[in-house]
């Protein structure tokens, strides 16, 4: 049944809603922008209502999903723009498994059914509809026994009011370069680049491109959770979906059950996004640097080098070459770079690049060819997904329209953090010449008492989402607890490898047990080295490698 069928039976339960909303938001948000009171809260209760009213309708996933069928989807629809509920609607796909029943401890006992948990896996861009086949794996089992798993595709996504701002086929480049201390005839190239890709966003979209940002993603949350039949929402987001699920906590405090936030961004609305993606090149010099040390404790299986220095040397005589004579005629220092950027997410890849940049480095381009080479038939999906991250981190907040500042802060902290910093201004100089309005950010905060504790975990040596913002948000959050795991850098733990960080996991959401304030976890084991390795970790990112650096 679509949103205009359900006006009449939506009106008894949006006047019931409205009457109770002001205790449905976080105290102190009254006259802030999407606070209640404001256009866009009043929108966000009538959607839910209308959701509420309509369901959802599962069935047969589209083939376009590739989803088995074990999995069924269906849609839901939110308003493009708040302010306007009435106005043009788009539809959110949405897939799901429903809870299994069992816990695969206790074979013998039916588990009860706990409600939907949500998931958002970052981005901004990155869809979550593959996420209900998690289920299957032993460390999700216990979580897929009590909770149906729901993913979605947010606003802008792949089927979700897909957002372009070029052409695919154009979008993948290579071979590319990658200088760590850029000519300013290649600085005035890339400005140029950013100027047009800006001007593409708008052409392609229109009006409508303003109303892709955190803060519809948040009211988008709370009408699947309507949708879903669910009075409180438990929610799982890892990166950007820390964000937007801390924004959705400071808005509908009273609609949580459960949440977790899973490597965070930092809510600090000073940071949101020009700060924090000048921390993240900061950090992320670090975990490469946690890689380089790691090939040369492997030396003797990689011959990079016994000393981190000496593996740096093997990377940049690499590039050097590659500069010269791209591999495969599609492998430059770009795509060199956006492949060990990705080592730089999970360290279970630096087998794989490693192994790749020893065998090239002795005459084999072939491993580097297979995980570095833009992979052409993911360019429509890439193109999309490096849109609607262009999209929201514009549109969500004030960024610097001077170059000068973009290139006074980024020369002074290439200095002594190179590896990314460059590739960072690139990915996110679009921002300088946005078009659109821009948001004023959310103070993300709770007061006592007004949220159910959630809880918070992440790798002490996160590059993607520096570790200081877990700790700002635990600051911002009372009642929240925040499980580290000391000495790692894997981006995003819950769910992984740590049987430590597991099992803080398996309390909260099957009992609601948090450890305290805080907790530790040691570090998963380090990657062992290998020889040869399969060919399974491909590059499927563009403009820069950047569609993975969402935070």
């Amino acid at each position: 049944m679509r949103a205009a069928a359900l006006y009449s039976a939506a009106g008894s339960l949006l006047l019931t809603t409205l009457a109770a909303a002001p205790a449905d938001s976080a105290p102190g948000l009254s006259g802030r922008p999407g606070g209640p009171g404001s256009a866009e809260f009043r929108g966000s209760v009538l959607a839910a209502a209308r959701a509420e009213a309509a369901g959802i309708r599962f069935g047969e996933c589209p083939a376009a999903e590739e989803l088995p069928d074990s999995v069924r989807c269906g849609t839901v629809t939110v308003p493009l723009d708040y302010a306007h509920p009435d106005g043009k609607q788009i539809k959110l796909t949405v897939s799901r498994t429903e809870a299994t029943g069992k816990n695969p401890r206790d074979p013998e006992h039916r588990v009860e059914r706990q409600g939907a948990l949500v998931y958002n896996p970052g981005g901004p861009g990155a869809s979550g509809m593959f996420f209900p086949m998690i289920g299957v794996i032993p460390e999700w089992k216990r979580i897929a026994g009590a909770y149906d798993l729901v993913g979605y595709a947010p606003r802008g996504v792949a089927r979700s009011a897909p957002l372009s701002c070029k052409d695919p086929k154009r979008f993948f480049k290579g071979p590319t370069q990658a200088p760590v201390h850029p000519s300013e005839s290649y600085k005035r190239e890339r400005v140029a680049e950013a100027k047009a890709y800006a001007r593409g966003c708008a052409e392609r979209s229109g009006d409508a491109l303003r109303h892709y940002h955190s803060l519809n993603n948040a009211r988008d949350l709370d009408v699947l959770r309507a949708a879903l039949g669910e009075d409180r929402l438990t929610f799982m987001g890892a990166s950007y979906g820390t964000y937007f699920g801390a924004l959705y906590a400071t808005l509908f405090p009273s609609h949580v059950r459960r949440m977790v936030f899973d490597s965070v961004v930092n809510p600090d609305p000073g940071q949101i996004w020009y700060r924090n993606n000048l921390d993240q090149s900061t950090a992320f010099e670090s975990r490469w640097a946690d890689f380089r040390a790691w090939a040369a404790r492997h030396d003797d299986v990689y011959g990079l080098g016994a000393t981190p220095q000496a593996v740096l040397r093997s990377y940049e005589k690499a590039a050097a070459r590659l500069a010269a004579e791209p591999a495969g005629g599609k492998v430059g220092p770009g795509q060199l770079q956006g492949a060990f950027l990705q080592a730089g997410y999970y360290d279970d890849y630096w087998p794989h690049r490693a192994h790749a940049l020893s065998a090239y480095l002795k005459g084999d381009p072939q491993p580097l060819i297979d995980q570095a080479a833009p992979i052409t038939e993911a360019a429509v999906e890439a193109e999309n997904g490096n849109a609607v991250y262009t999209a929201v981190e514009c549109n969500d907040a004030s960024w610097p329209t001077s170059w000068q500042v973009w290139d006074r802060d980024n020369t002074r902290l290439a200095r002594t953090a190179p590896f990314e910093t460059w590739d960072n201004v690139w990915m996110n100089l679009p921002c300088a010449y946005w078009p659109a309005p821009r948001q004023t950010p959310l103070d993300v905060r709770t007061g006592p008492g007004d949220l159910p504790p959630v809880l918070i975990l992440a790798a002490e040596r996160d590059a993607a989402t520096p570790y200081a913002g877990a700790l700002e948000l635990r600051r911002r959050l009372p009642g929240s607890a925040l499980v580290t795991e000391r000495g790692a850098g894997t981006h995003g733990i819950a769910g992984g490898p740590n049987q430590c960080v597991n099992d803080y996991l398996d309390a909260y959401l099957l009992a609601g047990r948090l450890p305290g304030r805080s907790a530790e976890c040691a570090p998963h084991p380090e990657p062992r080295p290998a020889a040869r390795v399969d060919r399974s970790h491909r590059v499927h990112e563009g403009h820069g490698g950047k569609a993975a650096r969402g935070a």
